[in-house]
């Protein structure tokens, strides 16, 4: 019996999102700045790099990915700015990875 696989169309705004929040945990330093907002459980308006064997440089450049994926946001306060996780990004993220873990699992051989 002939197998009939649906090709999906890779612009798909929901596979599009979801690429673009999985790239923005790409990187060992984004999940680590995630871990350091949620243990917090405050915005962070010292400089986040203190805590990262980072400059502080590349620590902004993935504060910025981070950001533009919605996982968290910062507000300018004087000269700094505050980091705080976004609590509907987050719940975004764990829904993408749960909603995409149970498709594998069910599919799995």
């Amino acid at each position: 019996m002939k197998s009939t696989i649906q090709k999906l169309d890779i612009k798909n705004p929901e596979l599009v999102r979801s690429a673009e929040i999985a790239k923005a945990i790409g990187h060992p330093a984004r999940i680590a700045i995630l871990k350091i907002l949620a243990e917090k459980k405050t915005c962070i308006c010292g400089d986040i790099s203190d805590q990262l064997p980072l400059a502080q440089s590349t620590v902004s450049q993935h504060l910025k990915a981070l950001k533009k994926a919605g996982l968290i946001t910062g507000e300018v306060e004087g000269v700094k700015t505050c980091y705080c996780l976004n609590p509907e990004g987050i719940r975004e993220l764990t829904s993408m990875l749960s909603t995409l873990s149970v498709e594998l699992l069910e599919t799995c051989c």
